[in-house]
Order: structure tokens, then sequence, then C-alpha cells
């Protein structure tokens, strides 16, 4: 039974801390420049997801160049929250920049940019009338050089217009807020031919990974993804290197995401749609088919969608509707996970601090569990007391296993002991603690928030700089070291049944704990930290209950 209650404790903290990620997430590897196909026409058969043949129609070696027209111009979009460049040569998002966040902690390092294609065809937000092959873009002629949406209440649009070699005219409008990253885009076709047409429309996302750096964010999900028939799809950029992957069903939203921030595209249009996704690690696109439309002479339809380019923070999400909440997913806990978030964010309004958020969150998680855990300890000290017993009980009947195990069941009875008491209370917590572990690890509210002294970015691991570099470190993590003493004098308090070769097993427990934190974001160093205290304080109000 030692044994196991050892064994158990070891494989239960290593699913806690590292099991998700290592063994359900795989590191995102470095982008690797691989050849991307275009899409061919989405099946009309209904299904969750397909995968389309390798030699699909009008595919390419490479994302489609296209020269450069010199007469296109660049338009500047200005708001209170983003600033974006819209080319005229094809109509795509030349630049987007978010003004509230920095592409790294580094406070020179610039805004955070979500946009970095450079050729106007390997550019987000591209309408084609060819399924998305984006090779023979429209020059649009907008009716400005600049839009800006001074004050939060404010709203401007942006007219832009095109005529395509077979004869449809485009009309392009885009509507920004000031107070808002959504962005309302309707295209109008009109065939000003005198005979009919048949045109497959689709609007396209090109996204690379987005140029921010996190030694956390390495293990979690960064990839194309959608909301589709009401699931969240994420999929890894390394399975379209096999060909493109057509999703069928309702379309609430499309496009790229990661840990942090967050591109997509939602149609608002009525019917159906279907979202083929292309690439690799370097370069996903992302294509929404309406499916082919035929226009009779002077006849004119209208597509239209809604876009959200900005950051993965969950309560501006839910206000914004479109689903776009649901590509905030903390895994197999969400439904804890979310919660957690909420309490998170409502002490801040009081705190104005993460890490004294992250700390009185601990304190009521502990409070919670209190009685439960109390029970737990109450039974492990209670079975350091039979010890000497069932050390009798094993040595008389070491030859009759059958009745030591008789013997130990009457023992445990007689004095009300649950010989699996110590473990239950771990096994009801670990949800609660995976939950608030994923929030922690990922949510954008700790990017880079300070907390006090030298940790200034609760999504970093902590580091105190002394002037000088230490290897691998570059820095003392003092925080680290805290809550590794802290788990060692936990673990000295608590009692223990093991024998003597097991108890300096788990002496190890502490120091592999601590060089395992060591890259881990000092939010979730500090919870631990605080919830080791907690426990060691609770210890001590059981030892001096419960007398030896």
């Amino acid at each position: 039974m030692d044994l196991q209650r050892a064994f158990l404790a070891i494989v239960l903290s290593f699913f806690i801390l590292i099991g998700y990620q290592y063994f359900f997430v795989k590191p995102v590897p470095q982008a690797e420049q691989a050849a991307i196909q275009t899409e061919q026409q989405a099946s009309s058969v209904e299904g969750t997801q397909t995968k389309t043949p390798a030699a699909a129609p009008a595919q390419a070696t490479n994302i489609p160049t296209v020269p450069v027209d010199p007469n296109a111009r660049e338009i500047s979009i200005d708001t209170p929250l983003y600033a974006a460049v819209v080319n005229e040569q094809g109509g795509g998002l030349q630049s987007f920049v978010l003004k509230k966040y920095r592409n790294t902690h580094d406070k020179d390092s610039g805004p955070m940019q979500l946009v970095t294609g450079q050729n106007p065809a390997d550019l987000p937000v591209l309408f084609s009338l060819d399924n998305g092959a984006a090779v023979n873009l429209p020059v649009f002629h907008a009716d400005t050089d600049s839009v800006n949406v001074a004050q939060p209440t404010d709203t401007a649009s942006l007219a832009m217009s095109a005529t395509t070699p077979e004869g449809v005219r485009i009309e392009r409008s885009l509507t920004f807020r000031g107070d808002s990253y959504l962005v309302d885009i309707t295209y109008t076709l009109v065939n000003t031919t005198d005979k009919a047409l048949q045109v497959s429309p689709a609007l396209s996302l090109a996204n690379k990974p987005f140029e921010h750096t996190s030694k956390t964010s390495r293990y979690l999900f960064s990839g194309p993804a959608a909301y589709i028939n009401k699931e969240l799809v994420e999929t890894k950029p390394k399975k379209l290197k096999d060909g493109p992957l057509v999703l069928q069903g309702q379309v609430s939203w499309t496009g790229y995401v990661d840990n942090y921030f967050m591109t997509s595209v939602a149609p608002t249009t009525d019917g159906a749609h279907s979202v083929t996704l292309q690439g690799s690690e370097a370069h996903v696109r992302s294509v929404i088919s309406e499916g082919i439309a035929s226009l009779a002479s002077g006849e004119s339809k209208t597509y239209s969608y809604t876009l959200y380019f900005g950051p993965k923070k969950l309560n501006v999400l839910k206000t914004y509707g479109y689903d776009l909440a649901e590509a905030v997913n903390f895994g197999w806990f969400d439904f804890l996970a979310k919660p957690m978030l909420w309490m998170l964010n409502f002490l801040h309004q009081f705190l104005g601090n993460y890490g004294f958020s992250i700390i009185f969150l601990t304190i009521l998680i502990k409070l919670v569990f209190w009685p439960i855990t109390q029970k737990g300890m109450k039974s492990m000290k209670n079975m350091q007391k039979l010890q000497p017993k069932i050390a009798k009980l094993k040595e008389r009947f070491k030859d009759d296993p059958s009745k030591m195990n008789q013997e130990m069941m009457a023992l445990y009875k007689t004095y009300k002991v649950n010989p699996l008491g110590g473990c239950l209370p771990m096994l009801i917590q670990i949800p609660f603690f995976f939950a608030l572990y994923r929030v922690l690890m990922a949510a954008i509210e700790l990017r880079h928030a300070p907390f006090m002294l030298w940790i200034t970015d609760l999504s970093a691991p902590d580091r105190l700089m002394i002037g000088f570099d230490i290897p691998y470190l570059h820095g003392i993590p003092v925080l680290t070291l805290l809550m590794g003493a802290s788990m060692y004098l936990q673990q000295k308090m608590t009692p223990t049944t093991a024998d003597p070769s097991q108890a300096k097993i788990m002496q190890f427990l502490p120091i592999v704990f601590t060089f395992m934190f060591l890259n881990f974001a000092s939010g979730l160093v500090l919870y631990w930290f605080v919830n080791n205290l907690l426990s060691i304080l609770q210890q001590y109000l059981i030892n001096r209950q419960v007398k030896a």
C-alpha cells in the first residue's frame, strides 16, 4: 500500500504539471519553408471534415506571387485600438498592429504585429471569384488614402471598387469602429456584361506564426482553427503537408490562433460555406468558399463577413459574439478553468495586480478544499500512528498474506482509518488544480503583467538579474527556488508510512519539481509556492491537533 501511494503521488504530480503538454501537445517546431498548394473546389458532400486529394486542380508549388502594381496605394487605417494598412492591389491587409500590446516584453520591441506577408497575393483578407486561387488579383480603387477613427465612439468606412477582366464589378466596403477589433466587410458583385457569368466567391486568410515569443507558449497550440458545427476544430499545421483539408458545415468563424492572439473571419451571409486549410508550419492559408454562383446580366449579389484581429481575451470575445469566445479553450477542464479566469479578473478589479490576484485566488481555492484536505491529512497522520501495529502484523503473518490482509482490514476498522483517505482528497482536487494550471499558462491577462520587484512578467519565467550572465538560467530563479524549498519543508512535515528506501526516493521530488519549474511561467510558480505555504500551515495545525 505504501509503495502504491508513493507511486500514485509521483504519477499524479507529473500528470498535473507536464503530462498535458509533453504527451498531448507537442512543442511547435521551428517554422520551415515548405510547398503550399492552392485549394480545389470544395466537395458538395456533407461532412465534418474531409481531405482533398493531393493532386488538386490548379495547384501551385508555392504561395502564389504576383507582380507588384506600382500604382496601387496603401490605405492607412488608424483607430484607438489598432493601426492597419490596406493594399489596393487585391485589397489585402498589408499590416495590422495592436496598439495596446507589445511584441515582446522589452519596452522598445514595438507594438504587436499580426500580419507579416509582403506580396499582395500573400496577404490576409483577399476576396476572389476563382475559389481562392488568388492568382489574378483585382486592383481596387479606394475613395480615400486614409481612414481615421479618432474616438472610441466613432465609426468610419472605406469604399473600394474594382472590375475583373471578365466584367464583374466588385464593390467593397469596410467599416471600422473605435472601440472594437471587429471589422465589417461587404462585397457586392455586379455583372456588367450582357451574358450570364459563373463565379466561385471566396475569402482567404494567409497567416504566418505571430512574431511574439514565449518559452511557455511553445507547448500550447498554435495554428489554424475554426468553429464549425458548434465544435472547435484545431488543426496542427504539420498535418496540412499531406494536402488541403476541407471542413464543411455551419461555419461560425475560421482563422489562425495561438495562446494569446487570433486572426479570424466570420461569414455573415446566409447559405452554406466550406473552409479549406492548406500550408505548413511556416505558412497557413484558410479559405471560406461561398460555392458556385450564377450572375445574370446586370444582376448583383452581396457577400458579407466580420473580421476579428486581436487578443484572445475571453471577456472581450464574449461581447463580440460570432462564437469567437470558443477560441479560448483550456482543454479537458475548460468548464472549470473559465470560472477561475473570471474570478482572477474579478479579483484584479479590486487589487489592480495579477500577482496578488493569484495569491488571493489560491487562498480561496485552498479554503474551499480545506475540509477535504483536513480529512486526508488526518487519515495519513493516523495511518502513521498505526505503523508499529502494522509492522507486527506483517512479521506475524509474513507466511500467510491472505490472513495478514484480513487482520490489517480489521485493524483499520477498529481504529476507523481509511487506508485510501490520504489519496482520495488529492484525486478530487486534481481537476481544479489542473484547470488553474492551464489558466495561468495560457491567459493573455498575465502576458507582460508585472507582479513586484524583479517579477515584471507573470507569463515568463522568473529571473533575478545579478549583473552577469548565468549559463542556461541567465539569472537567479528566486521564486522557483523558494517554491522548491517550501515543497521540501512540506514533505518533511507530512506524515509518511513509507519504508526508509521509499522515503529517500520521495526526497528527490522537490529537486525534480524545482528543475521542472525553471522555465514555467512565474504566475504558475507563484500559485504553487503559495499553495505549498498554505499546505504547510494546515499540516502544522493538524500535527498539533493529532498527537503522535
